[in-house]
């Protein structure tokens, strides 16, 4: 879709002209309006808008559900806009302003526009990661001429898609009718873990979530979500797809399922059917919490977030759901408990590497009375929750490993003078961390343990021979390789996970001549 600079605002009108006759007194939002001409320039010179703006930040219009919008980005298209208000309720107007980087949008009811503007008091509004203002208008409705014609079309559109029906075929805008009520969608990017229970609070604003099913498809998360019917589905495609549910990680991606209808067996943490509450956890699956469930079974599904926006509420959810446990909350830890390991074997170096794939951990100890069982200090509560979620059952060593949250909040080093027999490590200030830079690479390829490591940083005398033979010396069977076009990278699958685990701790960080250190994580491509 275009941007807002191909929307014609027509000819020069009045705020009269544009508006209903059912305004308040002269406001802050009016006088924008009447300066703007038909290629919106302002059609006074002197500044004053200038200053009415911030007369405008300090003003405060009485409730409306019309609301006003500035700051937005250069380019910003209609559908940018009507996704801020869809969460809210249906979105029965809009108009935006030409060269002045703002829009008009007008809710369905007064109530929307209210829970709209309680909640961006609170969260700061964005349109493409740049935050914009959002306050009620003074006019209580708009009334836009046939010249603001892509305006239209997409309100049209829109319109279609809430009141249950198809956009027409003259529509310029790209919206696809929805033939299933079954939306499939993949997690991009998942640093941070996804829960069913998140899901169900993001979509739950735009209807009736039926049933979700999640699982594990080429190595990324993905989920069989049904609304209670097609266009809902369709309503929240358009406001989701392609949105991220944390800053800058976890971006949905969102497509129509050819399945019309999700058989749900069990009621637990991978499937849920909310329409039978009554339906069994399955063996070794955590039942449904009972207070998620009364929650549920209520006729409001939203009532863990009352009036949040479904996408900034995420965390929120999540933590109201008991599943994620979010830095800055009561009773959220970055320390990791693992035990079941193989204590033989098991060194504060193993389990810093591989605990450092999902995050930077910082102090490693081995419990003395017990050296089955270790904490691992994260550098923060997020990275020991997606630690946790990838690492807890995977076999290391031949044990299948427990990891759980400690109830303590650091991992204590011992005392000066004291000898631990090597069994803490503090590991604050390794060049080994994986995500010490802000906006890193190493955050988008972050994937559970798989027979596939991803191999950087190798020598360019390096053969494959050499490096099958490296990693059959760790304890395993190379079954695939694969080089990169320039040979400094490579894709190597082992015949288990186990095996590739195994590898990983062994050789990341293996020394290939020439300071060159080799760099070993998971992959969720296949050989």
């Amino acid at each position: 879709m275009d941007g807002m600079g191909d929307v014609a605002v027509g000819v020069k009108r009045g705020s009269d002209e544009l508006m209903s006759t059912s305004v308040y007194n002269s406001g802050s939002d009016m006088s924008s309006i009447s300066d703007v001409t038909a290629n919106g320039s302002d059609s006074k010179s002197n500044g004053s808008d200038s200053k009415k703006l911030r007369v405008e930040d300090r003003m405060e219009a009485p409730p409306s559900r019309v609301l006003h919008i500035r700051k937005l980005p250069n380019e910003t298209s209609e559908s940018e806009v009507i996704a801020l208000g869809l969460p809210f309720g249906k979105v029965t107007n809009i108009l935006t302003l030409k060269g002045k980087n703002q829009a008009f949008l007008e809710l369905g009811t007064e109530e929307a526009a209210i829970t709209m503007i309680n909640y961006y008091s609170t969260v700061t509004p964005h349109v493409r990661n740049v935050p914009v203002f959002i306050q009620y208008s003074n006019h209580k409705a708009l009334k836009t001429d046939s010249g603001n014609q892509r305006a239209q079309a997409v309100l049209q559109a829109v319109s279609a898609v809430q009141g249950g029906g198809t956009p027409t075929s003259g529509s310029i805008v790209d919206l696809t009718a929805a033939s299933s009520p079954v939306l499939r969608i993949i997690i991009d990017n998942m640093f941070y873990p996804v829960t069913l229970d998140v899901l169900q609070q993001i979509f739950s604003k735009f209807g009736t979530v039926m049933k979700i099913i999640t699982f594990t498809k080429n190595n990324q998360f993905q989920a069989l979500l049904q609304f209670n019917d097609p266009p809902t589905a369709q309503q929240a495609k358009i406001a989701l797809d392609g949105q991220n549910i944390y800053n800058s990680c976890c971006t949905l991606r969102i497509d129509y399922s050819k399945l019309v209808n999700l058989n749900v067996k069990y009621n637990n943490d991978k499937s849920r059917d909310y329409t039978r509450p009554e339906l069994p956890a399955g063996d070794g699956q955590p039942a449904m919490d009972p207070n998620m469930a009364a929650a549920f079974q209520g006729k409001d599904s939203n009532s863990l977030l009352g009036g949040l926006s479904p996408l900034n509420a995420a965390a929120a959810a999540a933590a109201a759901a008991g599943r994620v446990a979010l830095s800055g909350h009561s009773g959220s830890s970055g320390v990791l408990l693992a035990s079941n390991l193989n204590e033989e074997m098991v060194t504060p170096q193993s389990l810093f590497t591989l605990f450092g794939v999902y995050g930077d951990a910082q102090r490693v100890k081995i419990l003395y009375n017990k050296k089955d069982s270790a904490l691992i200090q994260m550098a923060d509560a997020n990275q020991a929750q997606l630690a946790m979620s990838h690492l807890n059952g995977q076999k290391m060593h031949g044990k299948a490993i427990r990891v759980a949250l400690s109830k303590h909040t650091s991992v204590q080093l011992p005392r000066d003078g004291l000898d631990d027999q090597g069994l803490t490590k503090d590991f604050t200030n390794s060049p080994l961390h994986r995500f010490k830079k802000p906006g890193s690479k190493n955050f988008q390829n972050i994937f559970p343990p798989t027979t596939t490591l991803h191999l950087s940083n190798i020598p360019t005398d390096v053969t494959e021979e050499d490096l099958r033979l490296l990693f059959s010396n760790a304890g395993g069977t190379v079954n695939a390789f694969k080089f990169f076009q320039d040979h400094k990278m490579a894709l190597l699958q082992m015949s288990t996970v186990e095996e590739a685990i195994q590898g990983l701790i062994d050789l990341h960080n293996y020394n290939m001549g020439d300071n060159h250190h080799l760099r070993v994580s998971f992959s969720k491509s296949t050989i």
